[in-house]
């Protein structure tokens, strides 16, 4: 019965990582925007950030393109193929990240349920520590993945010349480790592991709670009705706690640092800082709609697909 949960939970991330995967990309697009540009060893090329060219000490115009304009933009300027950049990335970071937090999840559920109760039940505070903790190890395991990710899911958005142009989350990879060294592969680790537990908390927490509340209240019954409510529940929740470390993480994951420069962040207090300088506080919530977009739908998919995968795999112990 251990393995179960990760089986179960791992074939619901990859469907719902996989359907949603162009609202990640303009959610990522949409975070990079405004970006604050580094001090340019050649001003004459200016760095590109967002499709524009910045001279040596420039900013990025604060004009900001929403949801719509970046696919539009995506699709007129690189194709509608484009929308599913980094899609292998994507599929193996929820074969690592999700397949592990999904699974912990359980386990934890089942180990620290309160004698007597049905299975699976956990009082709130025990159920947001659970969704922690196995965020937090399945994000330390699915960091390379969701580096790849972020890169290619932003190599579009810059001039052809300064693309990195993975072919694949396996390409990525290999040139990580060979250009940048291993290390390279957990870039941004720190914010990807604060991140990934609170969305987990935040998510799972959230779902549990909602469709509990749902059916002890004979709202609806248990059905995909309750699980679609439940997601959409859960889907805005894990979005408002997550948004500001998802902009820190990307920007930290994504940035590429000019021969015998500094990187463009020390770390993530000093990446916080310079956005809400140079672009506000509210810069901590750029992409917020496409990730809500995002979330909503993904949770949604996620959540029916493992309740169906349950039913099917429910004759099944392994």
């Amino acid at each position: 019965m251990v393995l179960k949960g990760f089986v179960e939970g791992g074939i619901a991330s990859v469907v719902a990582g996989c359907t949603t995967h162009p609202l990640d990309l303009i959610k990522v697009r949409m975070q990079l925007q405004g970006e604050q540009s580094l001090r340019n060893p050649n001003p004459s090329h200016g760095i590109a950030f967002a499709n524009v060219n910045v001279g040596a000490t420039a900013t990025v115009s604060k004009a900001r393109a929403g949801p719509i304009a970046v696919l539009l933009r995506v699709v007129e300027t690189e194709g509608p193929l484009a929308l599913f950049s980094g899609v292998s990335a994507t599929m193996l970071r929820q074969l690592l990240y999700s397949t592990t937090r999904m699974g912990l999840y359980e386990i934890f559920k089942d180990k620290w349920r309160d004698p007597g109760s049905k299975p699976g039940n956990l009082p709130l505070v025990k159920k947001i520590v659970a969704g922690l903790v196995a965020g937090g190890v399945g994000a330390a395991i699915g960091n390379p993945a969701d580096v790849a990710m972020v890169r290619m899911q932003a190599d579009g958005r810059l001039p052809v010349a300064e693309r990195r142009n993975y072919t694949s989350v396996v390409d990525a990879i290999a040139r990580m480790v060979r250009q940048e060294g291993v290390t390279s592969l957990w870039t941004g680790s720190a914010l990807t592991v604060q991140r990934a537990m609170i969305v987990t908390a935040s998510q799972l927490a959230s779902y549990d709670q909602f469709k509990e509340s749902i059916l002890s209240h004979g709202v609806m019954h248990d059905g995909i009705g309750t699980h679609v409510t439940a997601s959409f529940g859960a889907g805005f929740v894990a979005s408002v706690a997550s948004n500001p470390v998802d902009v820190i993480k990307t920007r930290i994951m994504n940035m590429k640092p000019e021969p015998g420069q500094p990187a463009p962040y020390s770390g993530a207090l000093d990446c916080a800082l310079k956005t809400v300088k140079a672009e506000g506080p509210m810069a901590l919530y750029k992409g917020f709609i496409p990730t809500v977009t995002r979330q909503g739908p993904f949770t949604v998919v996620l959540f029916v697909t493992l309740e169906q995968v349950r039913k099917l795999l429910k004759d099944f112990s392994f």
